[in-house]
């Protein structure tokens, strides 16, 4: 594997620790080095009809499919309770499995209602908070949202409803713990972070697309929420509804995910034609890319979407998760089988991926492993490692999620209060999937910055020579970190092994 690192004080690229084709001593030689290799980005590749053919269609069969049928139901569940209860006589299929009551989908629709405002309103503040507040709305949304965990915990076992509230206090916990442990990476990630936000405050259209796109999920959510709603009034208390309810957040959840998604493969493909170019006005830049863009993400590129969101959420929580215990000897022993799967997942389940698909066409397994194999190849993974961006929008989202749940859960605890859990909760993933919409705009500026810093580092120095700088010096304390703890981990297995040939001696 060829690590390649920067010398920080002298700008010039050079291998750390190896040997390797791609040394030079200019940046200049470095690229033409890179250019041989076949690492440079072909311009003509890129957005090229050529190369764009339909990828993944299965699974774009599938999620079409799951949206008419689960749409269907829907409509039905909300149906049965509307205005009159029993309407479609349903009930009398669920009586050895529902504990039916009087409840009316209405009485519970308007709570939803409330939920889909908040998130939307959320999560337009935040585009338009962007430009100028960006920063400390993202150190907001870090160091608020384990005090908002412990006060809807205390508000939990105030309820009476213990196990949610020490599934509260232990989520609170772990976030605390978290924002601990990566302290000392906050200072990188937020600069990253204000570089995206640069990036994205330049393309106003990208704004459009956010509003649109949390406009449709509004629509859908205005049919799912009516067959909650009717779920919801249809019984008390039984294991049957929280299934159905499971079953209905799940499928929210994927459309969630698809539609985040799909943003971020247009909102990539504009941000990388933009870095490509030299800038949003630059001559070389072709008409309508944006246009171009959502007519590729919306088409070819569709089905490895709705493929690739199925997965990336819950293989990137893994891998997070591995990143807390790695110090742990004794508990990393014990399940190193299930995170060397991970890794295995990881290289074909990644958000970076969504930049292949959006400039190449390419299908989303071939699409992940090749951005995957880039940033090992580079040692860029190093830095992609170390950056929390990601975990750091994600706490924004679920702060978005808590404050939309919590305004639907008192409304209903005013009305219905054996329903606040079940509503609060359900709201929580609506408000959850509106912000996502919005700040999936920024991650998809810094997976496209990452991208390219692997493919070519010679256009983001074009693009912002202070960030390149910085970029390229952490790069280089990251691989020396790395190389370190190798030399420490391979001194230690040496001197095991002097032990254990005494010891038999």
């Amino acid at each position: 594997m060829i690590f390649v690192g920067v010398f920080p004080n002298s700008g010039w690229y050079c291998p750390s620790g190896v040997l390797s084709p791609l040394c030079a001593e200019s940046p200049e030689g470095f690229a033409e080095n890179v250019r041989r290799n076949g690492r440079m980005i072909d311009d003509g590749d890129t957005f090229s009809p050529k190369v764009r053919r339909w990828r993944d269609v299965f699974w774009l069969a599938i999620f079409m499919l799951h949206l008419i049928a689960l749409g269907f139901v829907l409509v039905l569940l909300g149906l049965n309770r509307f205005k009159k209860s029993d309407r479609l006589n349903i009930d009398r299929y669920t009586n050895r499995v529902w504990e039916h009551n009087n409840g009316l989908t209405e009485n519970y629709w308007p709570n939803y209602a409330v939920a889909g405002g908040v998130g939307a309103a959320l999560g337009w503040i935040w585009l338009l908070l962007l430009g100028s507040h960006a920063n400390l709305m993202m150190k907001v949304s870090v160091h608020i949202l384990t005090t908002y965990l412990a006060v809807i915990s205390v508000l939990c076992f105030w309820c009476k409803q213990f196990f949610w509230g020490v599934a509260f206090a232990t989520g609170a916990a772990l976030q605390f713990l978290y924002v601990i442990s990566v302290v000392d990476r906050l200072p990188f990630t937020m600069l990253v972070l204000q570089k995206a936000v640069k990036m994205v405050w330049s393309l106003p259209e990208v704004m459009r697309v956010a509003y649109a796109f949390m406009a449709v999920m509004l629509l859908w959510m205005g049919i799912w929420s009516f067959g909650a709603a009717g779920v919801v009034a249809s019984s008390r208390g039984d294991l049957g509804r929280w299934w159905l309810l499971v079953v209905l957040s799940v499928s929210l959840f994927w459309t969630g995910a698809v539609l985040c998604n799909t943003v971020h493969v247009i909102v990539s493909g504009l941000v990388f034609l933009v870095l490509i170019h030299g800038g949003r006005n630059a001559s070389p830049m072709p008409p309508n890319p944006l246009m171009k863009s959502l007519r590729y993400a919306v088409t070819t590129s569709f089905g490895s979407i709705c493929y690739g969101s199925l997965f990336t959420a819950a293989i990137r929580t893994l891998r997070g998760f591995r990143s807390k215990i790695g110090n742990n000897e004794c508990l990393f022993c014990c399940v190193d089988f299930l995170f060397q799967l991970v890794e295995t997942l990881v290289r074909f389940f990644n958000k970076y991926a969504y930049v292949q698909i959006a400039v190449y066409g390419k299908g989303f397994n071939r699409a992940a492993r090749d951005a995957w194999e880039l940033f090992q190849s580079t040692g860029v993974e190093a830095l992609v490692a170390y950056d929390c961006s990601g975990a750091v929008l994600l706490m924004g989202t679920v702060l978005g999620g808590l404050i939309t749940g919590t305004c639907a859960g008192v409304w209903t605890w005013m009305t219905w209060s054996d329903r606040v859990i079940m509503v609060g909760s359900t709201a929580m993933l609506m408000g959850m999937v509106l912000v996502g919409l919005a700040m999936v705009v920024v991650e998809s500026a810094v997976t496209s910055i990452y991208i390219c810093y692997a493919e070519d580092p010679l256009l983001i120095q074009k693009w912002d020579p202070q960030f390149f700088n910085q970029m390229s010096e952490k790069l280089h304390q990251r691989l020396q970190h790395r190389s370190a703890l190798a030399r420490e981990i391979l001194t230690q297995n040496q001197h095991d092994t002097r032990m254990q040939d005494i010891f038999h001696l």
